[in-house]
């Protein structure tokens, strides 16, 4: 039977990072993929690498500064993958949010940056305005202009576990975790490739299998409570309109959601959406209201599509990802995205990773590989993952 320091249950973004993080601080790693890896949440996100404006809306402080000081390193460390883009936020007369809220707003945006390059904003001129291409003028009060970052959130996930791969991590996909049975020093892990059974003893187990981590939970013996979750869908259209030259923040002319109009390989992506699931079986699909939901968005700001049903017709695309957030009163849109790493005194080999956002993947990889040290005792370490660069 083979033996591992880290078994790492899921290839997202999360499961990426912390395979790259433990490898590089010398632990041998092994990780298990059911599909193929960055296929699931990690290729359907919003492509940001944000600091996450409307999270100060919540006071989610400590979130925001720690997404702006991942954002810089990510931007130092994958300039291929990861790409400042302005950012655009129109203030119309009946904005929910007024123009010196959102003055506030950035100026603690810039201050919690620490005054980064990207850190600074500006206001618009009027005679500016009409420069976004389509844009609704009718009420238009003020445009102020940012700055975050995009990527492509599958290939920065690939670049992740190749860093990895390269640091010794074993990666394995199309697998089926079957059984975790935690002893007191270690996990007996049995999953099945290619119809071949294998068993595998590991020191800690790691569960990053995001909206499927409960799932995961079920296979441990003795049994481990599951996590108190909700799963919440997100979805995007991707519309046969050119891209804007920036990213739009506009708020829903619905309620008081923000959406994102984007830039995607020379169309425009529309998202997203947030919807309460029940249950996760298969592929997750976007529901005809959330369709309706973005179209009817784009059509109040875009005036040139008043008809949605021809706006309708230029959708190319749909797709869906789904996050895991803390089972709490209040609407999904105000509650944390703070990750969770979820532990048992009953289980001490065994973590859960809850949540989280793409921008800080590389904090919740480092916090993971700090309980493992906790565990094992540290290594000797091969690399440093913040002199790594990501290809």
């Amino acid at each position: 039977m083979d033996s591992v320091d880290i078994l790492i249950i899921g290839g997202g973004i999360n499961g990426a990072g912390i395979a790259q993080c433990a490898s590089a601080a010398g632990y041998s790693v092994v990780l298990l993929e059911k599909d193929e890896i960055g296929q699931q949440t990690s290729a359907n996100s919003s492509k940001l690498i944000h600091g996450g404006l409307r999270y100060l809306e919540s006071g989610q402080l400590s979130l925001v500064k720690q997404s702006l000081i991942e954002r810089r390193t990510l931007l130092r460390l994958a300039p291929d993958l990861v790409k400042a883009t302005p950012f655009y936020i129109p203030i119309y007369q009946d904005s929910k949010r007024s123009q010196w809220a959102i003055r506030a707003g950035l100026s603690a945006y810039s201050l919690l940056s620490e005054f980064d390059r990207l850190g600074r904003f500006r206001s618009l001129p009027p005679e500016q305005w009409s420069q976004i291409a389509g844009l609704k003028l009718k009420g238009l009060e003020a445009v102020f202009q940012y700055w975050d970052a995009q990527t492509d959130d599958r290939a920065l996930t690939q670049a992740v576990i190749r860093s990895a791969e390269s640091l010794g991590a074993k990666i394995l996909t199309q697998v089926e975790c079957n059984t975790i049975v935690h002893k007191p020093n270690a996990c007996e892990v049995k999953y099945s490739q290619k119809g071949e059974r294998v068993t595998l003893t590991a020191a800690c187990v790691i569960n990053a299998a995001g909206p499927w981590v409960n799932q995961v939970s079920e296979l441990v013996q003795p049994p481990v409570p599951n996590a108190s979750i909700e799963l919440v869908q997100g979805s995007h259209l991707l519309l046969d309109i050119p891209g804007p030259d920036g990213i739009l923040y506009l708020e829903s002319c619905f309620d008081e959601r923000v959406i994102f109009v984007m830039p995607w390989k020379g169309k425009t992506l529309l998202g997203t959406t947030e919807v309460t699931l029940e249950h996760l079986e298969g592929k997750p699909k976007m529901t005809r209201e959330e369709r309706y939901y973005l179209l009817g968005i784009y059509c109040h700001y875009f005036p040139q599509y008043e008809n949605i049903e021809v706006l309708d017709a230029q959708v190319l695309q749909t797709f869906c990802g789904v996050r895991v957030l803390p089972k709490t009163s209040g609407s999904a849109f105000e509650r944390s995205r703070e990750v969770l790493l979820q532990k048992s005194m009953t289980h001490p080999r065994l973590m859960t990773v809850l949540g989280g956002k793409l921008t800080t993947f590389r904090a919740t990889s480092k916090e993971a590989v700090d309980w493992v040290k906790l565990q094992l005792g540290e290594r000797e370490s091969i690399a440093n993952i913040d002199k790594l660069p990501l290809y």
